[in-house]
């Protein structure tokens, strides 16, 4: 991906400056650097201009992304022998060789500038295929496997029928928004034919959009279907009457696969509002364009994915028509048709595909031991539609987009774990006042509101915690990506060293291959490999040759090989240009050359008693880090003192260590927590875990007020035994804690009840999780304690027995769970009237059956339905 690169080489080239890099400052002067970096940048602008041609853009990115690739192997090849240099003769030797290389690439961005404006105004002159193709009428028939039946839409139907036919006079507009293929458009060609539905209209019209919004060829198809008339006019007549034949009668239109805001800003003024009750039907992929066009009475309808059941039907009835299945057909048709994943378009296809062969057992049987090869072929007649999401995508979400194309079929993708991965490729554009996280999950969100990828599994403050994608869009996925180079996933049906990853720039290898063996080769280009990821997914067994056959891959930026249970402790420090790792050694390991991680994620294979240090505190790109025990932050005073031996530049000893790039910090059994909180001041998620008592667990806490940005806080201290007489409840007093913080999380820490209740100082607490935290029988909130944002309250005791409370103190609480609570007398009665109350969730962890938590919680659900309120659920497990 030519954007992706780009980016990826303009990083590199910006971090020469940002270090004391004195040797490679000396052989590559600034000029060149930037002279290098402006060339690419308007290579990146030139992308990001969306009115270029798509067949041109594909052109001039293949084009782009070959130069930059080869451009990057070069100057990373180059400054990796500087880094790594032992000798100060090799330094400057290897600095030599760098400059040179550097003013070659130099040259060679300068002449692809020039190249790119020459091929783009050759295309100007002579026209574009696509061009000509934006010319062509539009259809209703959309694609010949979209036909005219609802089967499993029937809500969907039902929902928009009585939309239409409303008693609103105004002109309404009525969005349907959903992934390409869910059946939006069949949904609409049935509500637009109901013989019901159209006798309320008195003018009727369907004209389709695509990607490239023709205006004339619009207007052309409303004059046709309003007046009949095909004479030639201008645009300006076309628009006058097509309002006038509009005026004053009540008219059914309908948009189909609206691609733009743009497209209805134009539109829009041609149709009268007469209060009439007209209506606009509509129909995207994007969910910003039907929240745009929607009336606030009506807002978007999203058409989602068939069940299984609701799939079968449909299948059934394409292929039997009103006879049914036969029986012996049943189990192999089903799961057939379960690989389809709701898609209706994906069904009709099967069923068309399987209605060209005799119905026996033993062709469907033959299908069903051959789904890959039949699935592609059903996936190769759904492309034409799906391509378009992908083509319509602006440059900055495409590689994003195909990374996660790259993950194992069905895979719920960690969120957290992707938008660290796309920030570690360099697919995230640094925007003025965001954190590149809040960037990345805005580019997620635009691609779930685009239909390309699906939200997953919640956390308990509402946020994605996975995603995922459908099985067509993933196929549309590895065909680009194969194109581009942008990732490659390895095929669990063969050898490893037959798939040539050593031409590959990012290598994602499943769970289980059939036979992983690895044999390293020179690449032909005198580099090792040009491979910049590899990522394991979980649960791999590798051969002990894994990790020598890793340490081919010399210029990677991301490994993640959490799931290989190898020592990678010898590989790391080689690879200085890593930006994300995730890995298991046996030892502590040196990441003095490392300078550009931005994630760590290492744990220990072997449990042992000895601490090892690691060092951190001149990382000053790290964002996410995660230590497991025995590895340890050191004493960042410690290694301020032992600077000032090796350090001679007055300016630099004089700056003190801070991380302030670091977003998420895991401490397991450190012993300088206060010391490192306080030079981490933009923490945003802290989890601080100690297996046995810490003598200065206080200092830490009194250390917290100071990290004015932390949100997510998980303080497990072992077991506090404290003494009631003489411990200080108030060191846990909400105002020693950052205000914003927003989730809190306590696991053994054994503290008083009447520390619960000090938290309701937390002005913006909407997550609270109570781990074995608090001890006692009794807990009871007084009237003025209110959690006054508190959504989510989890509760694990086994002590606790009586609980007073009342509705006030927890006046937006939307779930309850509690567990191990068997001793409970009873939940508070007054729960039941918060009002936004919607889960009480109980899991018991004995096998005592019918305890006063499950009895209150069921009659709390019985009283609150004789009032009419049927929307809070109990759940015992």
């Amino acid at each position: 991906m030519a954007y992706a690169a780009l980016s990826s080489l303009m990083y590199t080239l910006k971090q020469l400056f940002k270090y004391n890099e004195s040797l490679v400052c000396e052989c590559c002067t600034q000029q060149h650097v930037e002279s290098l970096c402006q060339n690419l940048s308007a290579l990146q602008d030139f992308l990001d201009d969306t009115t270029k041609d798509i067949e041109t853009l594909k052109v001039v990115e293949k084009r782009i992304r070959n130069v930059v690739y080869k451009a990057e192997d070069r100057v990373d090849s180059s400054l990796r022998n500087i880094l790594l240099a032992d000798h100060e003769d090799k330094r400057q030797k290897a600095g030599r060789f760098f400059y040179e290389d550097l003013l070659k690439v130099e040259e060679q961005v300068y002449f692809l500038n020039k190249e790119v404006m020459v091929m783009v105004i050759d295309v100007n002159k002579h026209g574009s295929k696509s061009a000509e193709l934006a010319t062509t009428p539009s259809s209703p028939d959309k694609s010949t496997v979209e036909e005219n039946t609802i089967v499993g839409m029937e809500d969907d139907f039902n929902t928009i029928h009585d939309r239409l036919i409303s008693q609103t006079d105004e002109l309404t507009v009525i969005p349907i928004f959903g992934m390409g293929g869910i059946g939006k458009t069949t949904l609409v060609r049935k509500l637009y034919d109901d013989s019901f539905i159209r006798s309320r209209f008195d003018k009727h019209a369907w004209v389709t959009i695509s990607e490239e919004y023709n205006e004339r060829q619009m207007l052309l198809k409303i004059v046709s279907s309003i007046t009949g008339s095909n004479r030639e006019m201008s645009n300006d007549q076309l628009m006058e009457t097509v309002y006038r034949g509009l005026k004053g009668r009540r008219f059914l239109i309908v948009i189909d696969d609206i691609w733009s805001t743009e497209a209805w800003d134009q539109m829009q003024r041609i149709f009268p509002n007469d209060d009439n009750r007209s209506r606009i039907l509509l129909t995207t992929r994007l969910k910003y364009v039907a929240n745009y066009v929607s009336c606030p009475d009506f807002l978007p309808h999203s058409k989602s994915f068939l069940s299984l059941e609701d799939s079968w039907n449909l299948f059934t009835e394409k292929l039997f028509k009103k006879d049914p299945c036969p029986t012996i057909l049943k189990e192999t048709g089903k799961h057939i048709v379960k690989q389809c994943r709701g898609l209706a378009l994906s069904v009709v296809v099967v069923a068309g595909l399987l209605g060209k062969m005799d119905p026996t057992h033993d062709n469907w049987k033959k299908v069903e031991e051959n789904l890959n090869s039949f699935l592609g072929t059903v996936s190769e007649q759904c492309q034409s539609i799906l391509s378009f999401s992908y083509s319509y995508l602006p440059q900055y979400l495409r590689s994003c987009f195909l990374y996660v194309g790259g993950f194992p079929e069905d895979m719920e993708i960690n969120v957290s774990k992707l938008i660290r991965l796309w920030i570690a490729e360099q697919f995230v554009k640094a925007r003025s006042n965001k954190r590149l996280e809040v960037v990345a999950e805005g580019y997620l969100e635009e691609l779930i509101d685009r239909s390309l990828i699906l939200a997953g599994k919640q956390r308990a403050n509402g946020r994605m915690r996975t995603c995922k994608i459908h099985d067509l869009l993933r196929q549309l996925c590895l065909r680009e990506a194969h194109t581009e180079n942008v990732v490659h996933f390895m095929n669990e049906n063969v050898l490893m060293s037959s798939e040539g990853i050593y031409d590959q720039r990012r290598v994602i290898v499943p769970s289980k291959l059939q036979h992983p063996r690895f044999y390293p080769t020179r690449h032909s280009s005198g580099i090792t490999s040009i491979t910049r990821t590899f990522i394991t997914t979980k649960d791999n067994y590798f051969e002990r040759q894994t990790s020598s056959f890793v340490s081919q891959f010399k210029l990677l930026k991301v490994l993640d090989v959490l799931s290989v249970k190898k020592d990678f402790r010898c590989i790391i420090p080689q690879l200085v240009h890593l930006r994300y790792v995730a890995a298991n050694i046996n030892k502590a390991l040196s990441l003095a050359k490392l300078r550009n991680l931005e994630t760590i994620i290492l744990e220990t294979l072997e449990p042992t008693t000895l601490k090892q240090p690691l060092d951190i505190w001149r990382m000053t790109e790290i964002r996410h880090l995660d230590i497991r025990w025995p590895l340890y932050i050191c004493n960042p005073l410690l290694v301020e003192n032992h600077m000032t031996l090796y350090i001679s530049d007055p300016l630099e000893l004089e700056q003190p260590l801070f991380l302030n790039n670091l977003q998420t910090l895991h401490l397991h059994n450190s012993s300088f927590v206060s010391e490192i909180i306080r030079r981490t001041p933009n923490l945003k998620n802290l989890k601080i875990l100690h297996s046995y008592d810490n003598p200065y667990w206080h200092d830490f806490l009194y250390a917290l007020i100071l990290l004015e940005e932390l949100e997510t806080l998980h303080i497990k201290l072992g077991f506090l035994y404290t003494d009631p007489e003489t411990f200080d409840v108030t060191i846990f007093s909400g105002y020693n804690f950052p205000l914003n913080l927003k989730k809190l999380t306590l696991s053994h820490t054994r503290l008083p009840w009447d520390v619960m209740n000090l938290l309701a100082n937390l002005p913006n607490l909407e997550v609270l999780k109570s781990n074995t935290a608090f001890y006692g029988t009794d807990w009871k909130l007084e009237e003025d304690v209110v959690f006054r944002e508190l959504k989510y309250l989890q509760i694990k005791s086994e002590c606790l027995v009586r609980w007073e409370a009342g509705s006030d103190n927890f006046p937006m609480l939307e779930k309850l769970l509690l567990y191990g609570l068997d001793e409970l007398e009873e939940i508070p009665e007054s729960i039941g009237e918060i009002m936004t109350l919607k889960l009480i969730q109980i899991h018991r962890y004995g096998e005592k059956n019918g305890s006063g938590v499950e009895i209150s919680a069921k009659k709390i659900q019985e009283e609150q339905e004789s009032l009419g309120n049927y929307e809070l659920k109990v759940q015992i497990t």
